[in-house]
């Protein structure tokens, strides 16, 4: 790799750990997103816990994260995958970022504004399932169902080949870190255990009730959920 793409996606990384959603929270509401809801530092705390207008000023700040990188590999004539590599870096970024303990969000944001760069239709594309998850209830099934049949949609529509890669890897980032879940320990070994990697995987969370998951307080966290620092 060129060090000029190397420089690139190691920008995007450092670019994609900035923490916006937290500074969002601490910033307006003084509180640690961390401890509230999933405790993901992700535009939807920002949205349930801290106010629904910032989740704007957020939300483009996420996109930018990938779309800038990405942009300026075309711009610097890099090539599309180091683009893409400089965008997924972003994500990786978002979800694990560097500047704060690896304790990240889950990406998406950062993600569709990747595909905003490398395949523009791709972005109603998801946000069509997005939408949908949100009407029913519950949007992490669907952002998986958006996933994988992203690179089906972007043959038909006449997409970059590179689509198909990207969403494979952005598709094992997502599984990753909700299985990861920042460090979040899992139940002692037996079905439990079992029911909540299954949740945390289709469902990106550990109990049952989306509504009773995203609305938790601190004073309602276990021990063990309480984050460090």
């Amino acid at each position: 790799m060129r060090l000029e793409s190397l420089l690139l996606v190691v920008g995007g990384y450092l670019l994609g750990s900035i923490p916006t959603a937290y500074l969002a929270g601490r910033w307006l509401k003084g509180l640690d997103l961390r401890r509230y809801g999933s405790g993901t530092v992700s535009g939807s705390m920002v949205w349930e816990h801290v106010a629904r207008w910032a989740i704007v000023p957020v939300g483009l700040f996420d996109l930018g994260k990938a779309a800038l990188p990405a942009w300026l590999g075309l711009q610097l004539g890099l090539g599309m995958p180091v683009a893409a590599a400089a965008g997924l870096a972003a994500v990786a970024g978002h979800n694990w970022p560097v500047f704060f303990g690896f304790t990240g969000g889950r990406g998406l944001g950062t993600f569709l504004g990747l595909l905003l760069v490398i395949f523009p239709w791709g972005f109603p594309w998801m946000l069509v399932f997005l939408a949908v998850g949100w009407a029913l209830g519950d949007s992490a099934p669907w952002a998986l169902a958006a996933m994988l049949s992203l690179p089906l949609f972007s043959h038909l529509a006449g997409g970059p080949a590179i689509v198909a890669p990207l969403s494979a890897v952005m598709l094992v980032l997502t599984l990753a870190k909700r299985l990861e879940a920042n460090r979040r320990p899992l139940p002692p070994p037996g079905p439990e255990r079992r029911r909540v990697i299954l949740r945390r995987l289709f469902l990106d969370r550990d109990i049952a009730s989306h509504k009773d998951w995203i609305r938790r307080r601190p004073d309602e966290l276990p021990p063990s959920d309480q984050p460090e620092g």
